[in-house]
């Protein structure tokens, strides 16, 4: 192979290794959240989906309006974290593609110019 064939391919690696990374990093997210009273927890994934919930026994004895109150905003709380860390990891995967030299394969017409 060419050296400019050789650079294509470890760009193109490169690219590969950084949106496996992202999709790892992705699948890891948990934004978790406990009230200063410790009567709920809330944990949501990367989409900010919950996937767990504790509410402590002591939670009985509030109003269900405000406890429903307490566990959406927990829920929000959980989903905010879980909103930076997905930033976070967009992030690295967006500097990894813009701090590459050049576009990988050329611009989005250059298969037309190849013969």
């Amino acid at each position: 192979m060419s050296a400019e064939m050789d650079a294509l391919v470890a760009q193109a690696t490169e690219k590969l290794e950084a949106l496996e990374a992202a999709l790892y990093g992705l699948k890891q997210i948990r934004g978790r959240f406990t009230t200063q009273d410790g009567s709920i927890t809330a944990e949501v994934d990367s989409d900010g989906a919950l996937v767990g919930l504790n509410l402590a026994e002591s939670i009985t004895s509030q109003p269900p309006a405000e406890v429903g109150k307490a566990i959406i905003w927990a829920c929000k709380q959980a989903a905010a974290q879980a909103g930076a860390q997905r930033s976070a990891v967009v992030a690295t995967l967006n500097s990894s593609f813009t701090g590459a030299s050049g576009d990988v394969g050329g611009g989005p017409n250059s298969a037309e110019h190849s013969g």
